[in-house]
């Protein structure tokens, strides 16, 4: 392992923390060099399948299987960083999850290479009224669920109004506010929204556009997430806690003989290092989120190849403000320092060297992120990327203003995987010299987001893997009574504009509201964004098709074994 200019003009923080990186990746030889079994733990442009070399190389998202190089059969061992969560499109929070969903969950939309919207289980885009509150989906004919049920309008009815109406569903602030769904006919869908919606299309393209069975989500009731039924090339078989996730073919697939596997099956190892040593020997053939540290090396490797893209998503740290009864129940101001005065929050924003972690943690693969909206996005503007400079002094001076004891302690959770651990104690030498005393809480993944979903912490290191609409991204997260918003955020003026930018279809004038938006989150600061991470997986040679576009979603349904 090696860091790039690390010298002594390097601030204290990050000779610190290149030394106990370097010692904790020799401390992980020998686990990396042996393979890991069953009971493993676990945190741009169009372009086909070109080298990537860095941050500034070009994106390589893979190719296609060419049915002339694959065979037919065999089984596909992937290893992914984190165990997903619940295995319910209309509850799942979790990307480790949506890699699971990819191969057995299809929806009414997907993304391509280059972030644009494709019909999945739709046949075309929607057509949406003058006024923007009718809008219509074409679906597919003559597809059947895992179980046999038929999918038509109907089926993509029950599960929409499902996603809106679950307890504790996800989805239903996603999906905006439609008052109702109707089948047209077998093979339309018809919303009515009670303003318009724009972000609703985009919508689709995740889980909220993933169409269960009505007749197992009717006999599962709350415990589909156990058993769950969907269209796609794989089918649910069998789940083993904190270990692994198995898919089979599925013959009642539209397209099943465009499937060439027949068994997948999902294996937690949380430790990067353990992952890579098992790509590199083939117990596994797909590896995702490959550590900064190990990309080098990896890439020299004959037996496999590194795909990589630059996410649409972020790294940050959240700040608990008014989640004391968790995220379904009203915000609550916690009485906390941090929870009551906007500048403590501020002052650990200025003690955030952003361009110093992505250098020295990262290997400068990684970008410096201070906005939930990609550069790469249409929606992007200077305004909306504008960074708060790193300033220690200003950090202490905005403590000494808010009259709270320095150092000022906070605990923040993290997931308990060696990259998390190394980027909570990089923060924590950081912003010592701001004025804080950063405790670092590790906390096994799955627990971590049922704390946060509970307002069990003070402050949250976590990411999200990013959409295409800013609205997914921001919305959930900021907007008052967002489904994801665990920080317990409530501001009038946040919610103003993001209400604004949901009604127009103008991309102009979208851009300008995110600009305000990202303006008003810097001076209030519930969510502080830290770096934008690079999509990085390692795929055996042995394996053809697996493909990762920007939305950081692992593609392998489709993949087959070299001939």
């Amino acid at each position: 392992m090696t860091f790039r200019n690390v010298s002594a003009s390097t601030p204290a923080w990050a000779r610190a923390r290149a030394l106990v990186v370097v010692l904790a990746a020799t401390s992980l030889g020998a686990a990396a060099c042996s393979a890991v079994g069953p009971t493993g733990n676990q945190g741009g442009g169009a372009g086909g399948s070109t080298a990537g070399s860095g941050a500034t190389g070009a994106d390589s998202f893979g190719s296609p299987a060419d049915a002339g190089q694959v065979k037919q059969g065999g089984s596909l061992v992937m290893a992914l960083s984190a165990e997903p969560d619940k295995l319910d499109p209309a509850l799942s929070r979790s990307l480790y999850s949506r890699y699971v969903f990819n191969a057995m969950c299809e929806k009414l939309y997907d993304v391509d290479e280059s972030a644009k919207i494709v019909p999945q289980l739709a046949t075309a885009l929607p057509t949406i009224s003058t006024d923007g509150k009718t809008v219509t989906i074409p679906v597919k004919t003559g597809v059947k669920f895992a179980d046999g049920t038929p999918f038509d309008a109907e089926a993509v009815k029950a599960s929409l109004e499902r996603d809106l109406t679950l307890k504790s569903s996800a989805r239903k602030s996603e999906l905006g506010p439609i008052s109702e769904v109707a089948a047209k006919d077998a093979r339309t869908v018809v919303i009515t929204l009670s303003k318009p919606f724009a972000p609703l299309t985009a919508a689709l393209t995740d889980r909220a556009g993933m169409i269960v069975s009505p007749t197992a989500a009717k006999q599962s009731g709350s415990n589909f997430a156990s058993a769950p039924v969907c269209v796609g090339p794989f089918k649910f078989s069998k789940r083993v806690p904190q270990n692994s996730i198995d898919l089979e073919k599925d013959p009642n697939y539209y397209a099943a003989d465009k499937v060439h596997l027949d068994k997948i099956t999902y294996r937690i190892i949380t430790d990067a290092s353990i992952r890579a040593a098992n790509v590199r020997s083939g117990d596994v053939l797909v590896a995702d989120s490959l550590s900064a540290q190990d990309v080098p090396a990896l890439k020299q490797e004959k037996s496999l190849q590194v795909l990589q893209s630059q996410s649409l998503g972020y790294q940050g740290v959240t700040f608990n403000i008014g989640n004391t009864n968790g995220v379904d129940a009203p915000p609550q101001m916690r009485s906390t320092p941090e929870a009551k005065d906007p500048r403590v929050r501020q002052a650990l924003e200025y003690a955030i060297d952003r361009a110093g972690l992505v250098k020295v943690i990262f290997n400068d693969l990684n970008t410096v992120a201070c906005s939930p909206i990609s550069p790469a996005s249409e929606f992007s503007s200077d305004a909306a990327q504008k960074c708060t400079a790193h300033d220690p002094e200003k950090s202490k001076a905005l403590l000494k203003e808010a009259g709270v004891q320095t150092p000022f302690p906070i605990e923040m959770i993290t997931s308990n995987n060696p990259d998390s651990l190394r980027l909570a104690q990089a923060l924590q030498s950081m912003v010592k010299e701001g004025g804080f005393d950063l405790k670092i809480k590790p906390v096994e993944y799955a627990s971590l987001l049922d704390q946060q979903d509970q307002g069990q912490f003070s402050l949250l290191q976590l990411g999200w893997s990013g959409r295409i609409d800013p609205d997914a991204n921001i919305t959930n997260f900021v907007g008052t009574g967002g489904s994801q918003n665990v920080s317990g955020f409530s501001d009038k003026q946040v919610d103003d504009l993001l209400a604004k930018a949901r009604e127009t279809q103008d991309v102009g004038q979208r851009r300008d509201l995110y600009a305000q938006v990202i303006d008003r989150l810097h001076q209030t600061d519930p969510l502080i964004y830290l770096y934008r991470q690079r999509n990085l997986t390692g795929v055996s040679n042995s394996l053809k098709g697996v493909q990762v576009f920007p939305d950081g979603v692992v593609r392998v349904a489709f993949a087959g074994m070299a001939k």
